[in-house]
């Protein structure tokens, strides 16, 4: 299994070292020493306490769909010509940019600050890791 520090784990968390210290010591989430005598975590049960954990905003539109990778966020530029917008949003830590008509950002009364919901349904995802296993 895959062993993450304490720093990364919070990173990951989006809590401090100090909180990830905290459960360890509470028993939510079980540590061991590497080879170097850092404490690290088993990378399933971090992934388990993210997925627990996670605070997801609810979608406002109350539309049903089949996508299922939905990030709910707040607009934070638009970038507008006659015929095309780029609109960014930060959902969470995310930044996420779509490329949009101008007329799209009109109807949806897109605007600074506005909230808004980044749906992808993508038939190629790139997953990447730091390290190659053999």
């Amino acid at each position: 299994m895959p062993q993450i520090r304490v720093k990364d784990a919070a990173v990951f968390l989006g809590v401090s070292d100090d909180t990830v210290r905290r459960w360890i010591d509470a028993g939510m989430l079980v540590s061991e020493k590497d080879e170097g005598g850092r404490t690290v975590v088993d990378g399933l049960e971090l992934a388990r306490i993210a997925k627990q954990n996670a605070v997801l905003p609810p979608d406002p539109s109350n539309v049903g769909r089949s996508a299922r990778n939905r990030f709910v966020g707040i607009v934070t530029d638009i970038v507008m010509d006659k015929v095309m917008a780029q609109v960014e949003l930060q959902c969470g830590p995310h930044r996420v940019v779509s490329l949009i008509s101008s007329e799209a950002v009109r109807e949806l009364g897109l605007e600074l600050g506005s909230v808004a919901v980044a749906v992808v349904k993508a038939t190629n995802v790139i997953v990447e890791t730091a390290t190659i296993k053999e």
